[in-house]
C-alpha cells in the first residue's frame, strides 16, 4: 500500500499570524489523510509545536526581522534587513530541495516564506498581500513580491473574492498573478455563545521592540481601571505562566482553545490590526480597537479601511488612552461575509 504523501506547512515567523493561519490547514490537511511536516523558526515554530505536539518538525533559518522604535525609520530598518532576508531564504531553498530529494516532502504550502519551493512538487504560497504597502517605494516592492510568487505554482489569497472581502487592495490588485486563487478567510477559531468573564482582552503579538512598547503602555493605562483586563503577551517562546498586575490578569501565550474562549468570553479586543487577528475577529462576530504598529503600511491600511467601513476603529500608538475605547460602540464589529473555500479542493494538486 502506498504511503500518504507528506506535505511540508512552512510559515514565516514575523509575529504569529501566519503560523497561526496554517492551523486550519494543517486539520484540513490531517483530516485529508496527508502527513504533515511543520519548518518554521522561533515563536511561530514554538506556537505549531505546542498545537500539533506528534508531528515531526523542521527547523529553517530565521529572518530575524525586527521594527524600529521609531515609526519614520520603519521603512529604512527593513530595507536594511533585506539582505539577511533574502539569504536566509536562500538557505531555506538549499534545505527544501534537500528534504525533497531524501523523499520527505511531497507537497509544500509556503505561508511567506520566500525560498520554500521545489520545482519537483507541487508549491503553493500563501499570502493576502498582493500589492505590498510601502510608502512611495509600493510600486516597486509589489512588482518584487509578483515576481516571487510567479516561481510557485499556486498563490492562495486567504480572503473572499467578490466584495465585501477584509484585505482591500492588499489582496485584490487590478491585475493578480495568473496563479491566484482566493481560499476564504482562515481562522483556527469558531463563534460559541459564553459567558462574558472580560471587559477587555488585550492580545499582543508582533517583532520586538514593538511589541513591548504597546504592552508597557496598555498595563499602565489599564493599571488602575475596575475594569476586568485579561493581557496575552504572545510569547509562544515561554512557558506558559499567569500572574497578576494589579488588576490585570497576565498569560505569556494561550493555546487555540484557550484563546478561542478568553476571546469568545471578552467584550473588547484591543489588539494590533494584523490580518490575521482580523479574520479571527470576524470569524467570532467581536467588537474591537485596533492599534497599528508604528510605520508598518499594511496595518495602517487595514486599520484604516475598517474604520472608514464603520466596523472597527483604531487609535495610533502615541495617542492611545481609555477614552479612545469610547468609539468602540460606535462600530458594527467585523463579520465573515462568505462561504470559506473547501480546502480539500485545493489538496487534490498534491
Amino acid at each position: 500500500m502506498k504511503p500518504n504523501k507528506t506535505i511540508l506547512v512552512a510559515p514565516l515567523n514575523w509575529g504569529l499570524g501566519h503560523a497561526t493561519r496554517c492551523i486550519p490547514i494543517i486539520k484540513a490537511l490531517l483530516e485529508s489523510n496527508y502527513n504533515v511536516l511543520i519548518a518554521s523558526d522561533g515563536a511561530a515554530l514554538s506556537l505549531l509545536r505546542e498545537e500539533f505536539p506528534d508531528l515531526p518538525f523542521k527547523e529553517l533559518p530565521g529572518y530575524n526581522i525586527s521594527y524600529s522604535k521609531k515609526k519614520h525609520l520603519f521603512k529604512a530598518q527593513m530595507l536594511l534587513q533585506s539582505p539577511r532576508i533574502l539569504k536566509a531564504a536562500k538557505q531555506e531553498r538549499k534545505l527544501v530541495n534537500q528534504w525533497v530529494s531524501e523523499g520527505l516532502v511531497d507537497g509544500i504550502i509556503s505561508d511567506n516564506r520566500l525560498g520554500v519551493r521545489s520545482n519537483k512538487v507541487y508549491s503553493a504560497f500563501i499570502t493576502h498581500q498582493l500589492e505590498v504597502l510601502s510608502g512611495t517605494t509600493t510600486g516597486i516592492s509589489s512588482k518584487l513580491h509578483k515576481q516571487i510568487i510567479k516561481r510557485f505554482d499556486a498563490c492562495w489569497v486567504p480572503d473572499h473574492k467578490a466584495k465585501p472581502n477584509l484585505s482591500g487592495r492588499l489582496g485584490h490588485p487590478a491585475k493578480p498573478p495568473k496563479n491566484t486563487t482566493y481560499i476564504g478567510a482562515l481562522s483556527r477559531f469558531e463563534k460559541k455563545e459564553l459567558p462574558i468573564t472580560h471587559d477587555y482582552l488585550i492580545l499582543l503579538s508582533g517583532p520586538e521592540p514593538q511589541r513591548t512598547l504597546l504592552e508597557e503602555l496598555l498595563l499602565e493605562s489599564f493599571a488602575d481601571t475596575d475594569k476586568r483586563v485579561l493581557c496575552v503577551l504572545g510569547k509562544t517562546d515561554q512557558p506558559q505562566s499567569r500572574y497578576k498586575h494589579g488588576n490585570i490578569e497576565i498569560v505569556t501565550f494561550m493555546t487555540s482553545k484557550e484563546l478561542e474562549a478568553a476571546i469568545n468570553s471578552s467584550e473588547l479586543v484591543i489588539s494590533r490590526s494584523g490580518y490575521t487577528t482580523i479574520m479571527d475577529l470576524a470569524a467570532l462576530e467581536k467588537k474591537a480597537l485596533f492599534i497599528p504598529t508604528p510605520g508598518q503600511y499594511e496595518q495602517e491600511y487595514l486599520a484604516k479601511k475598517l474604520s472608514a467601513q464603520g466596523l472597527v476603529p483604531y487609535v495610533t500608538q502615541h495617542r492611545f488612552n481609555l477614552q479612545a475605547l469610547g468609539k468602540v460602540p460606535l462600530y458594527s464589529g467585523l463579520r465573515l461575509g462568505h462561504e470559506t473555500v473547501d480546502l480539500k479542493e485545493l489538496f487534490a494538486h498534491f
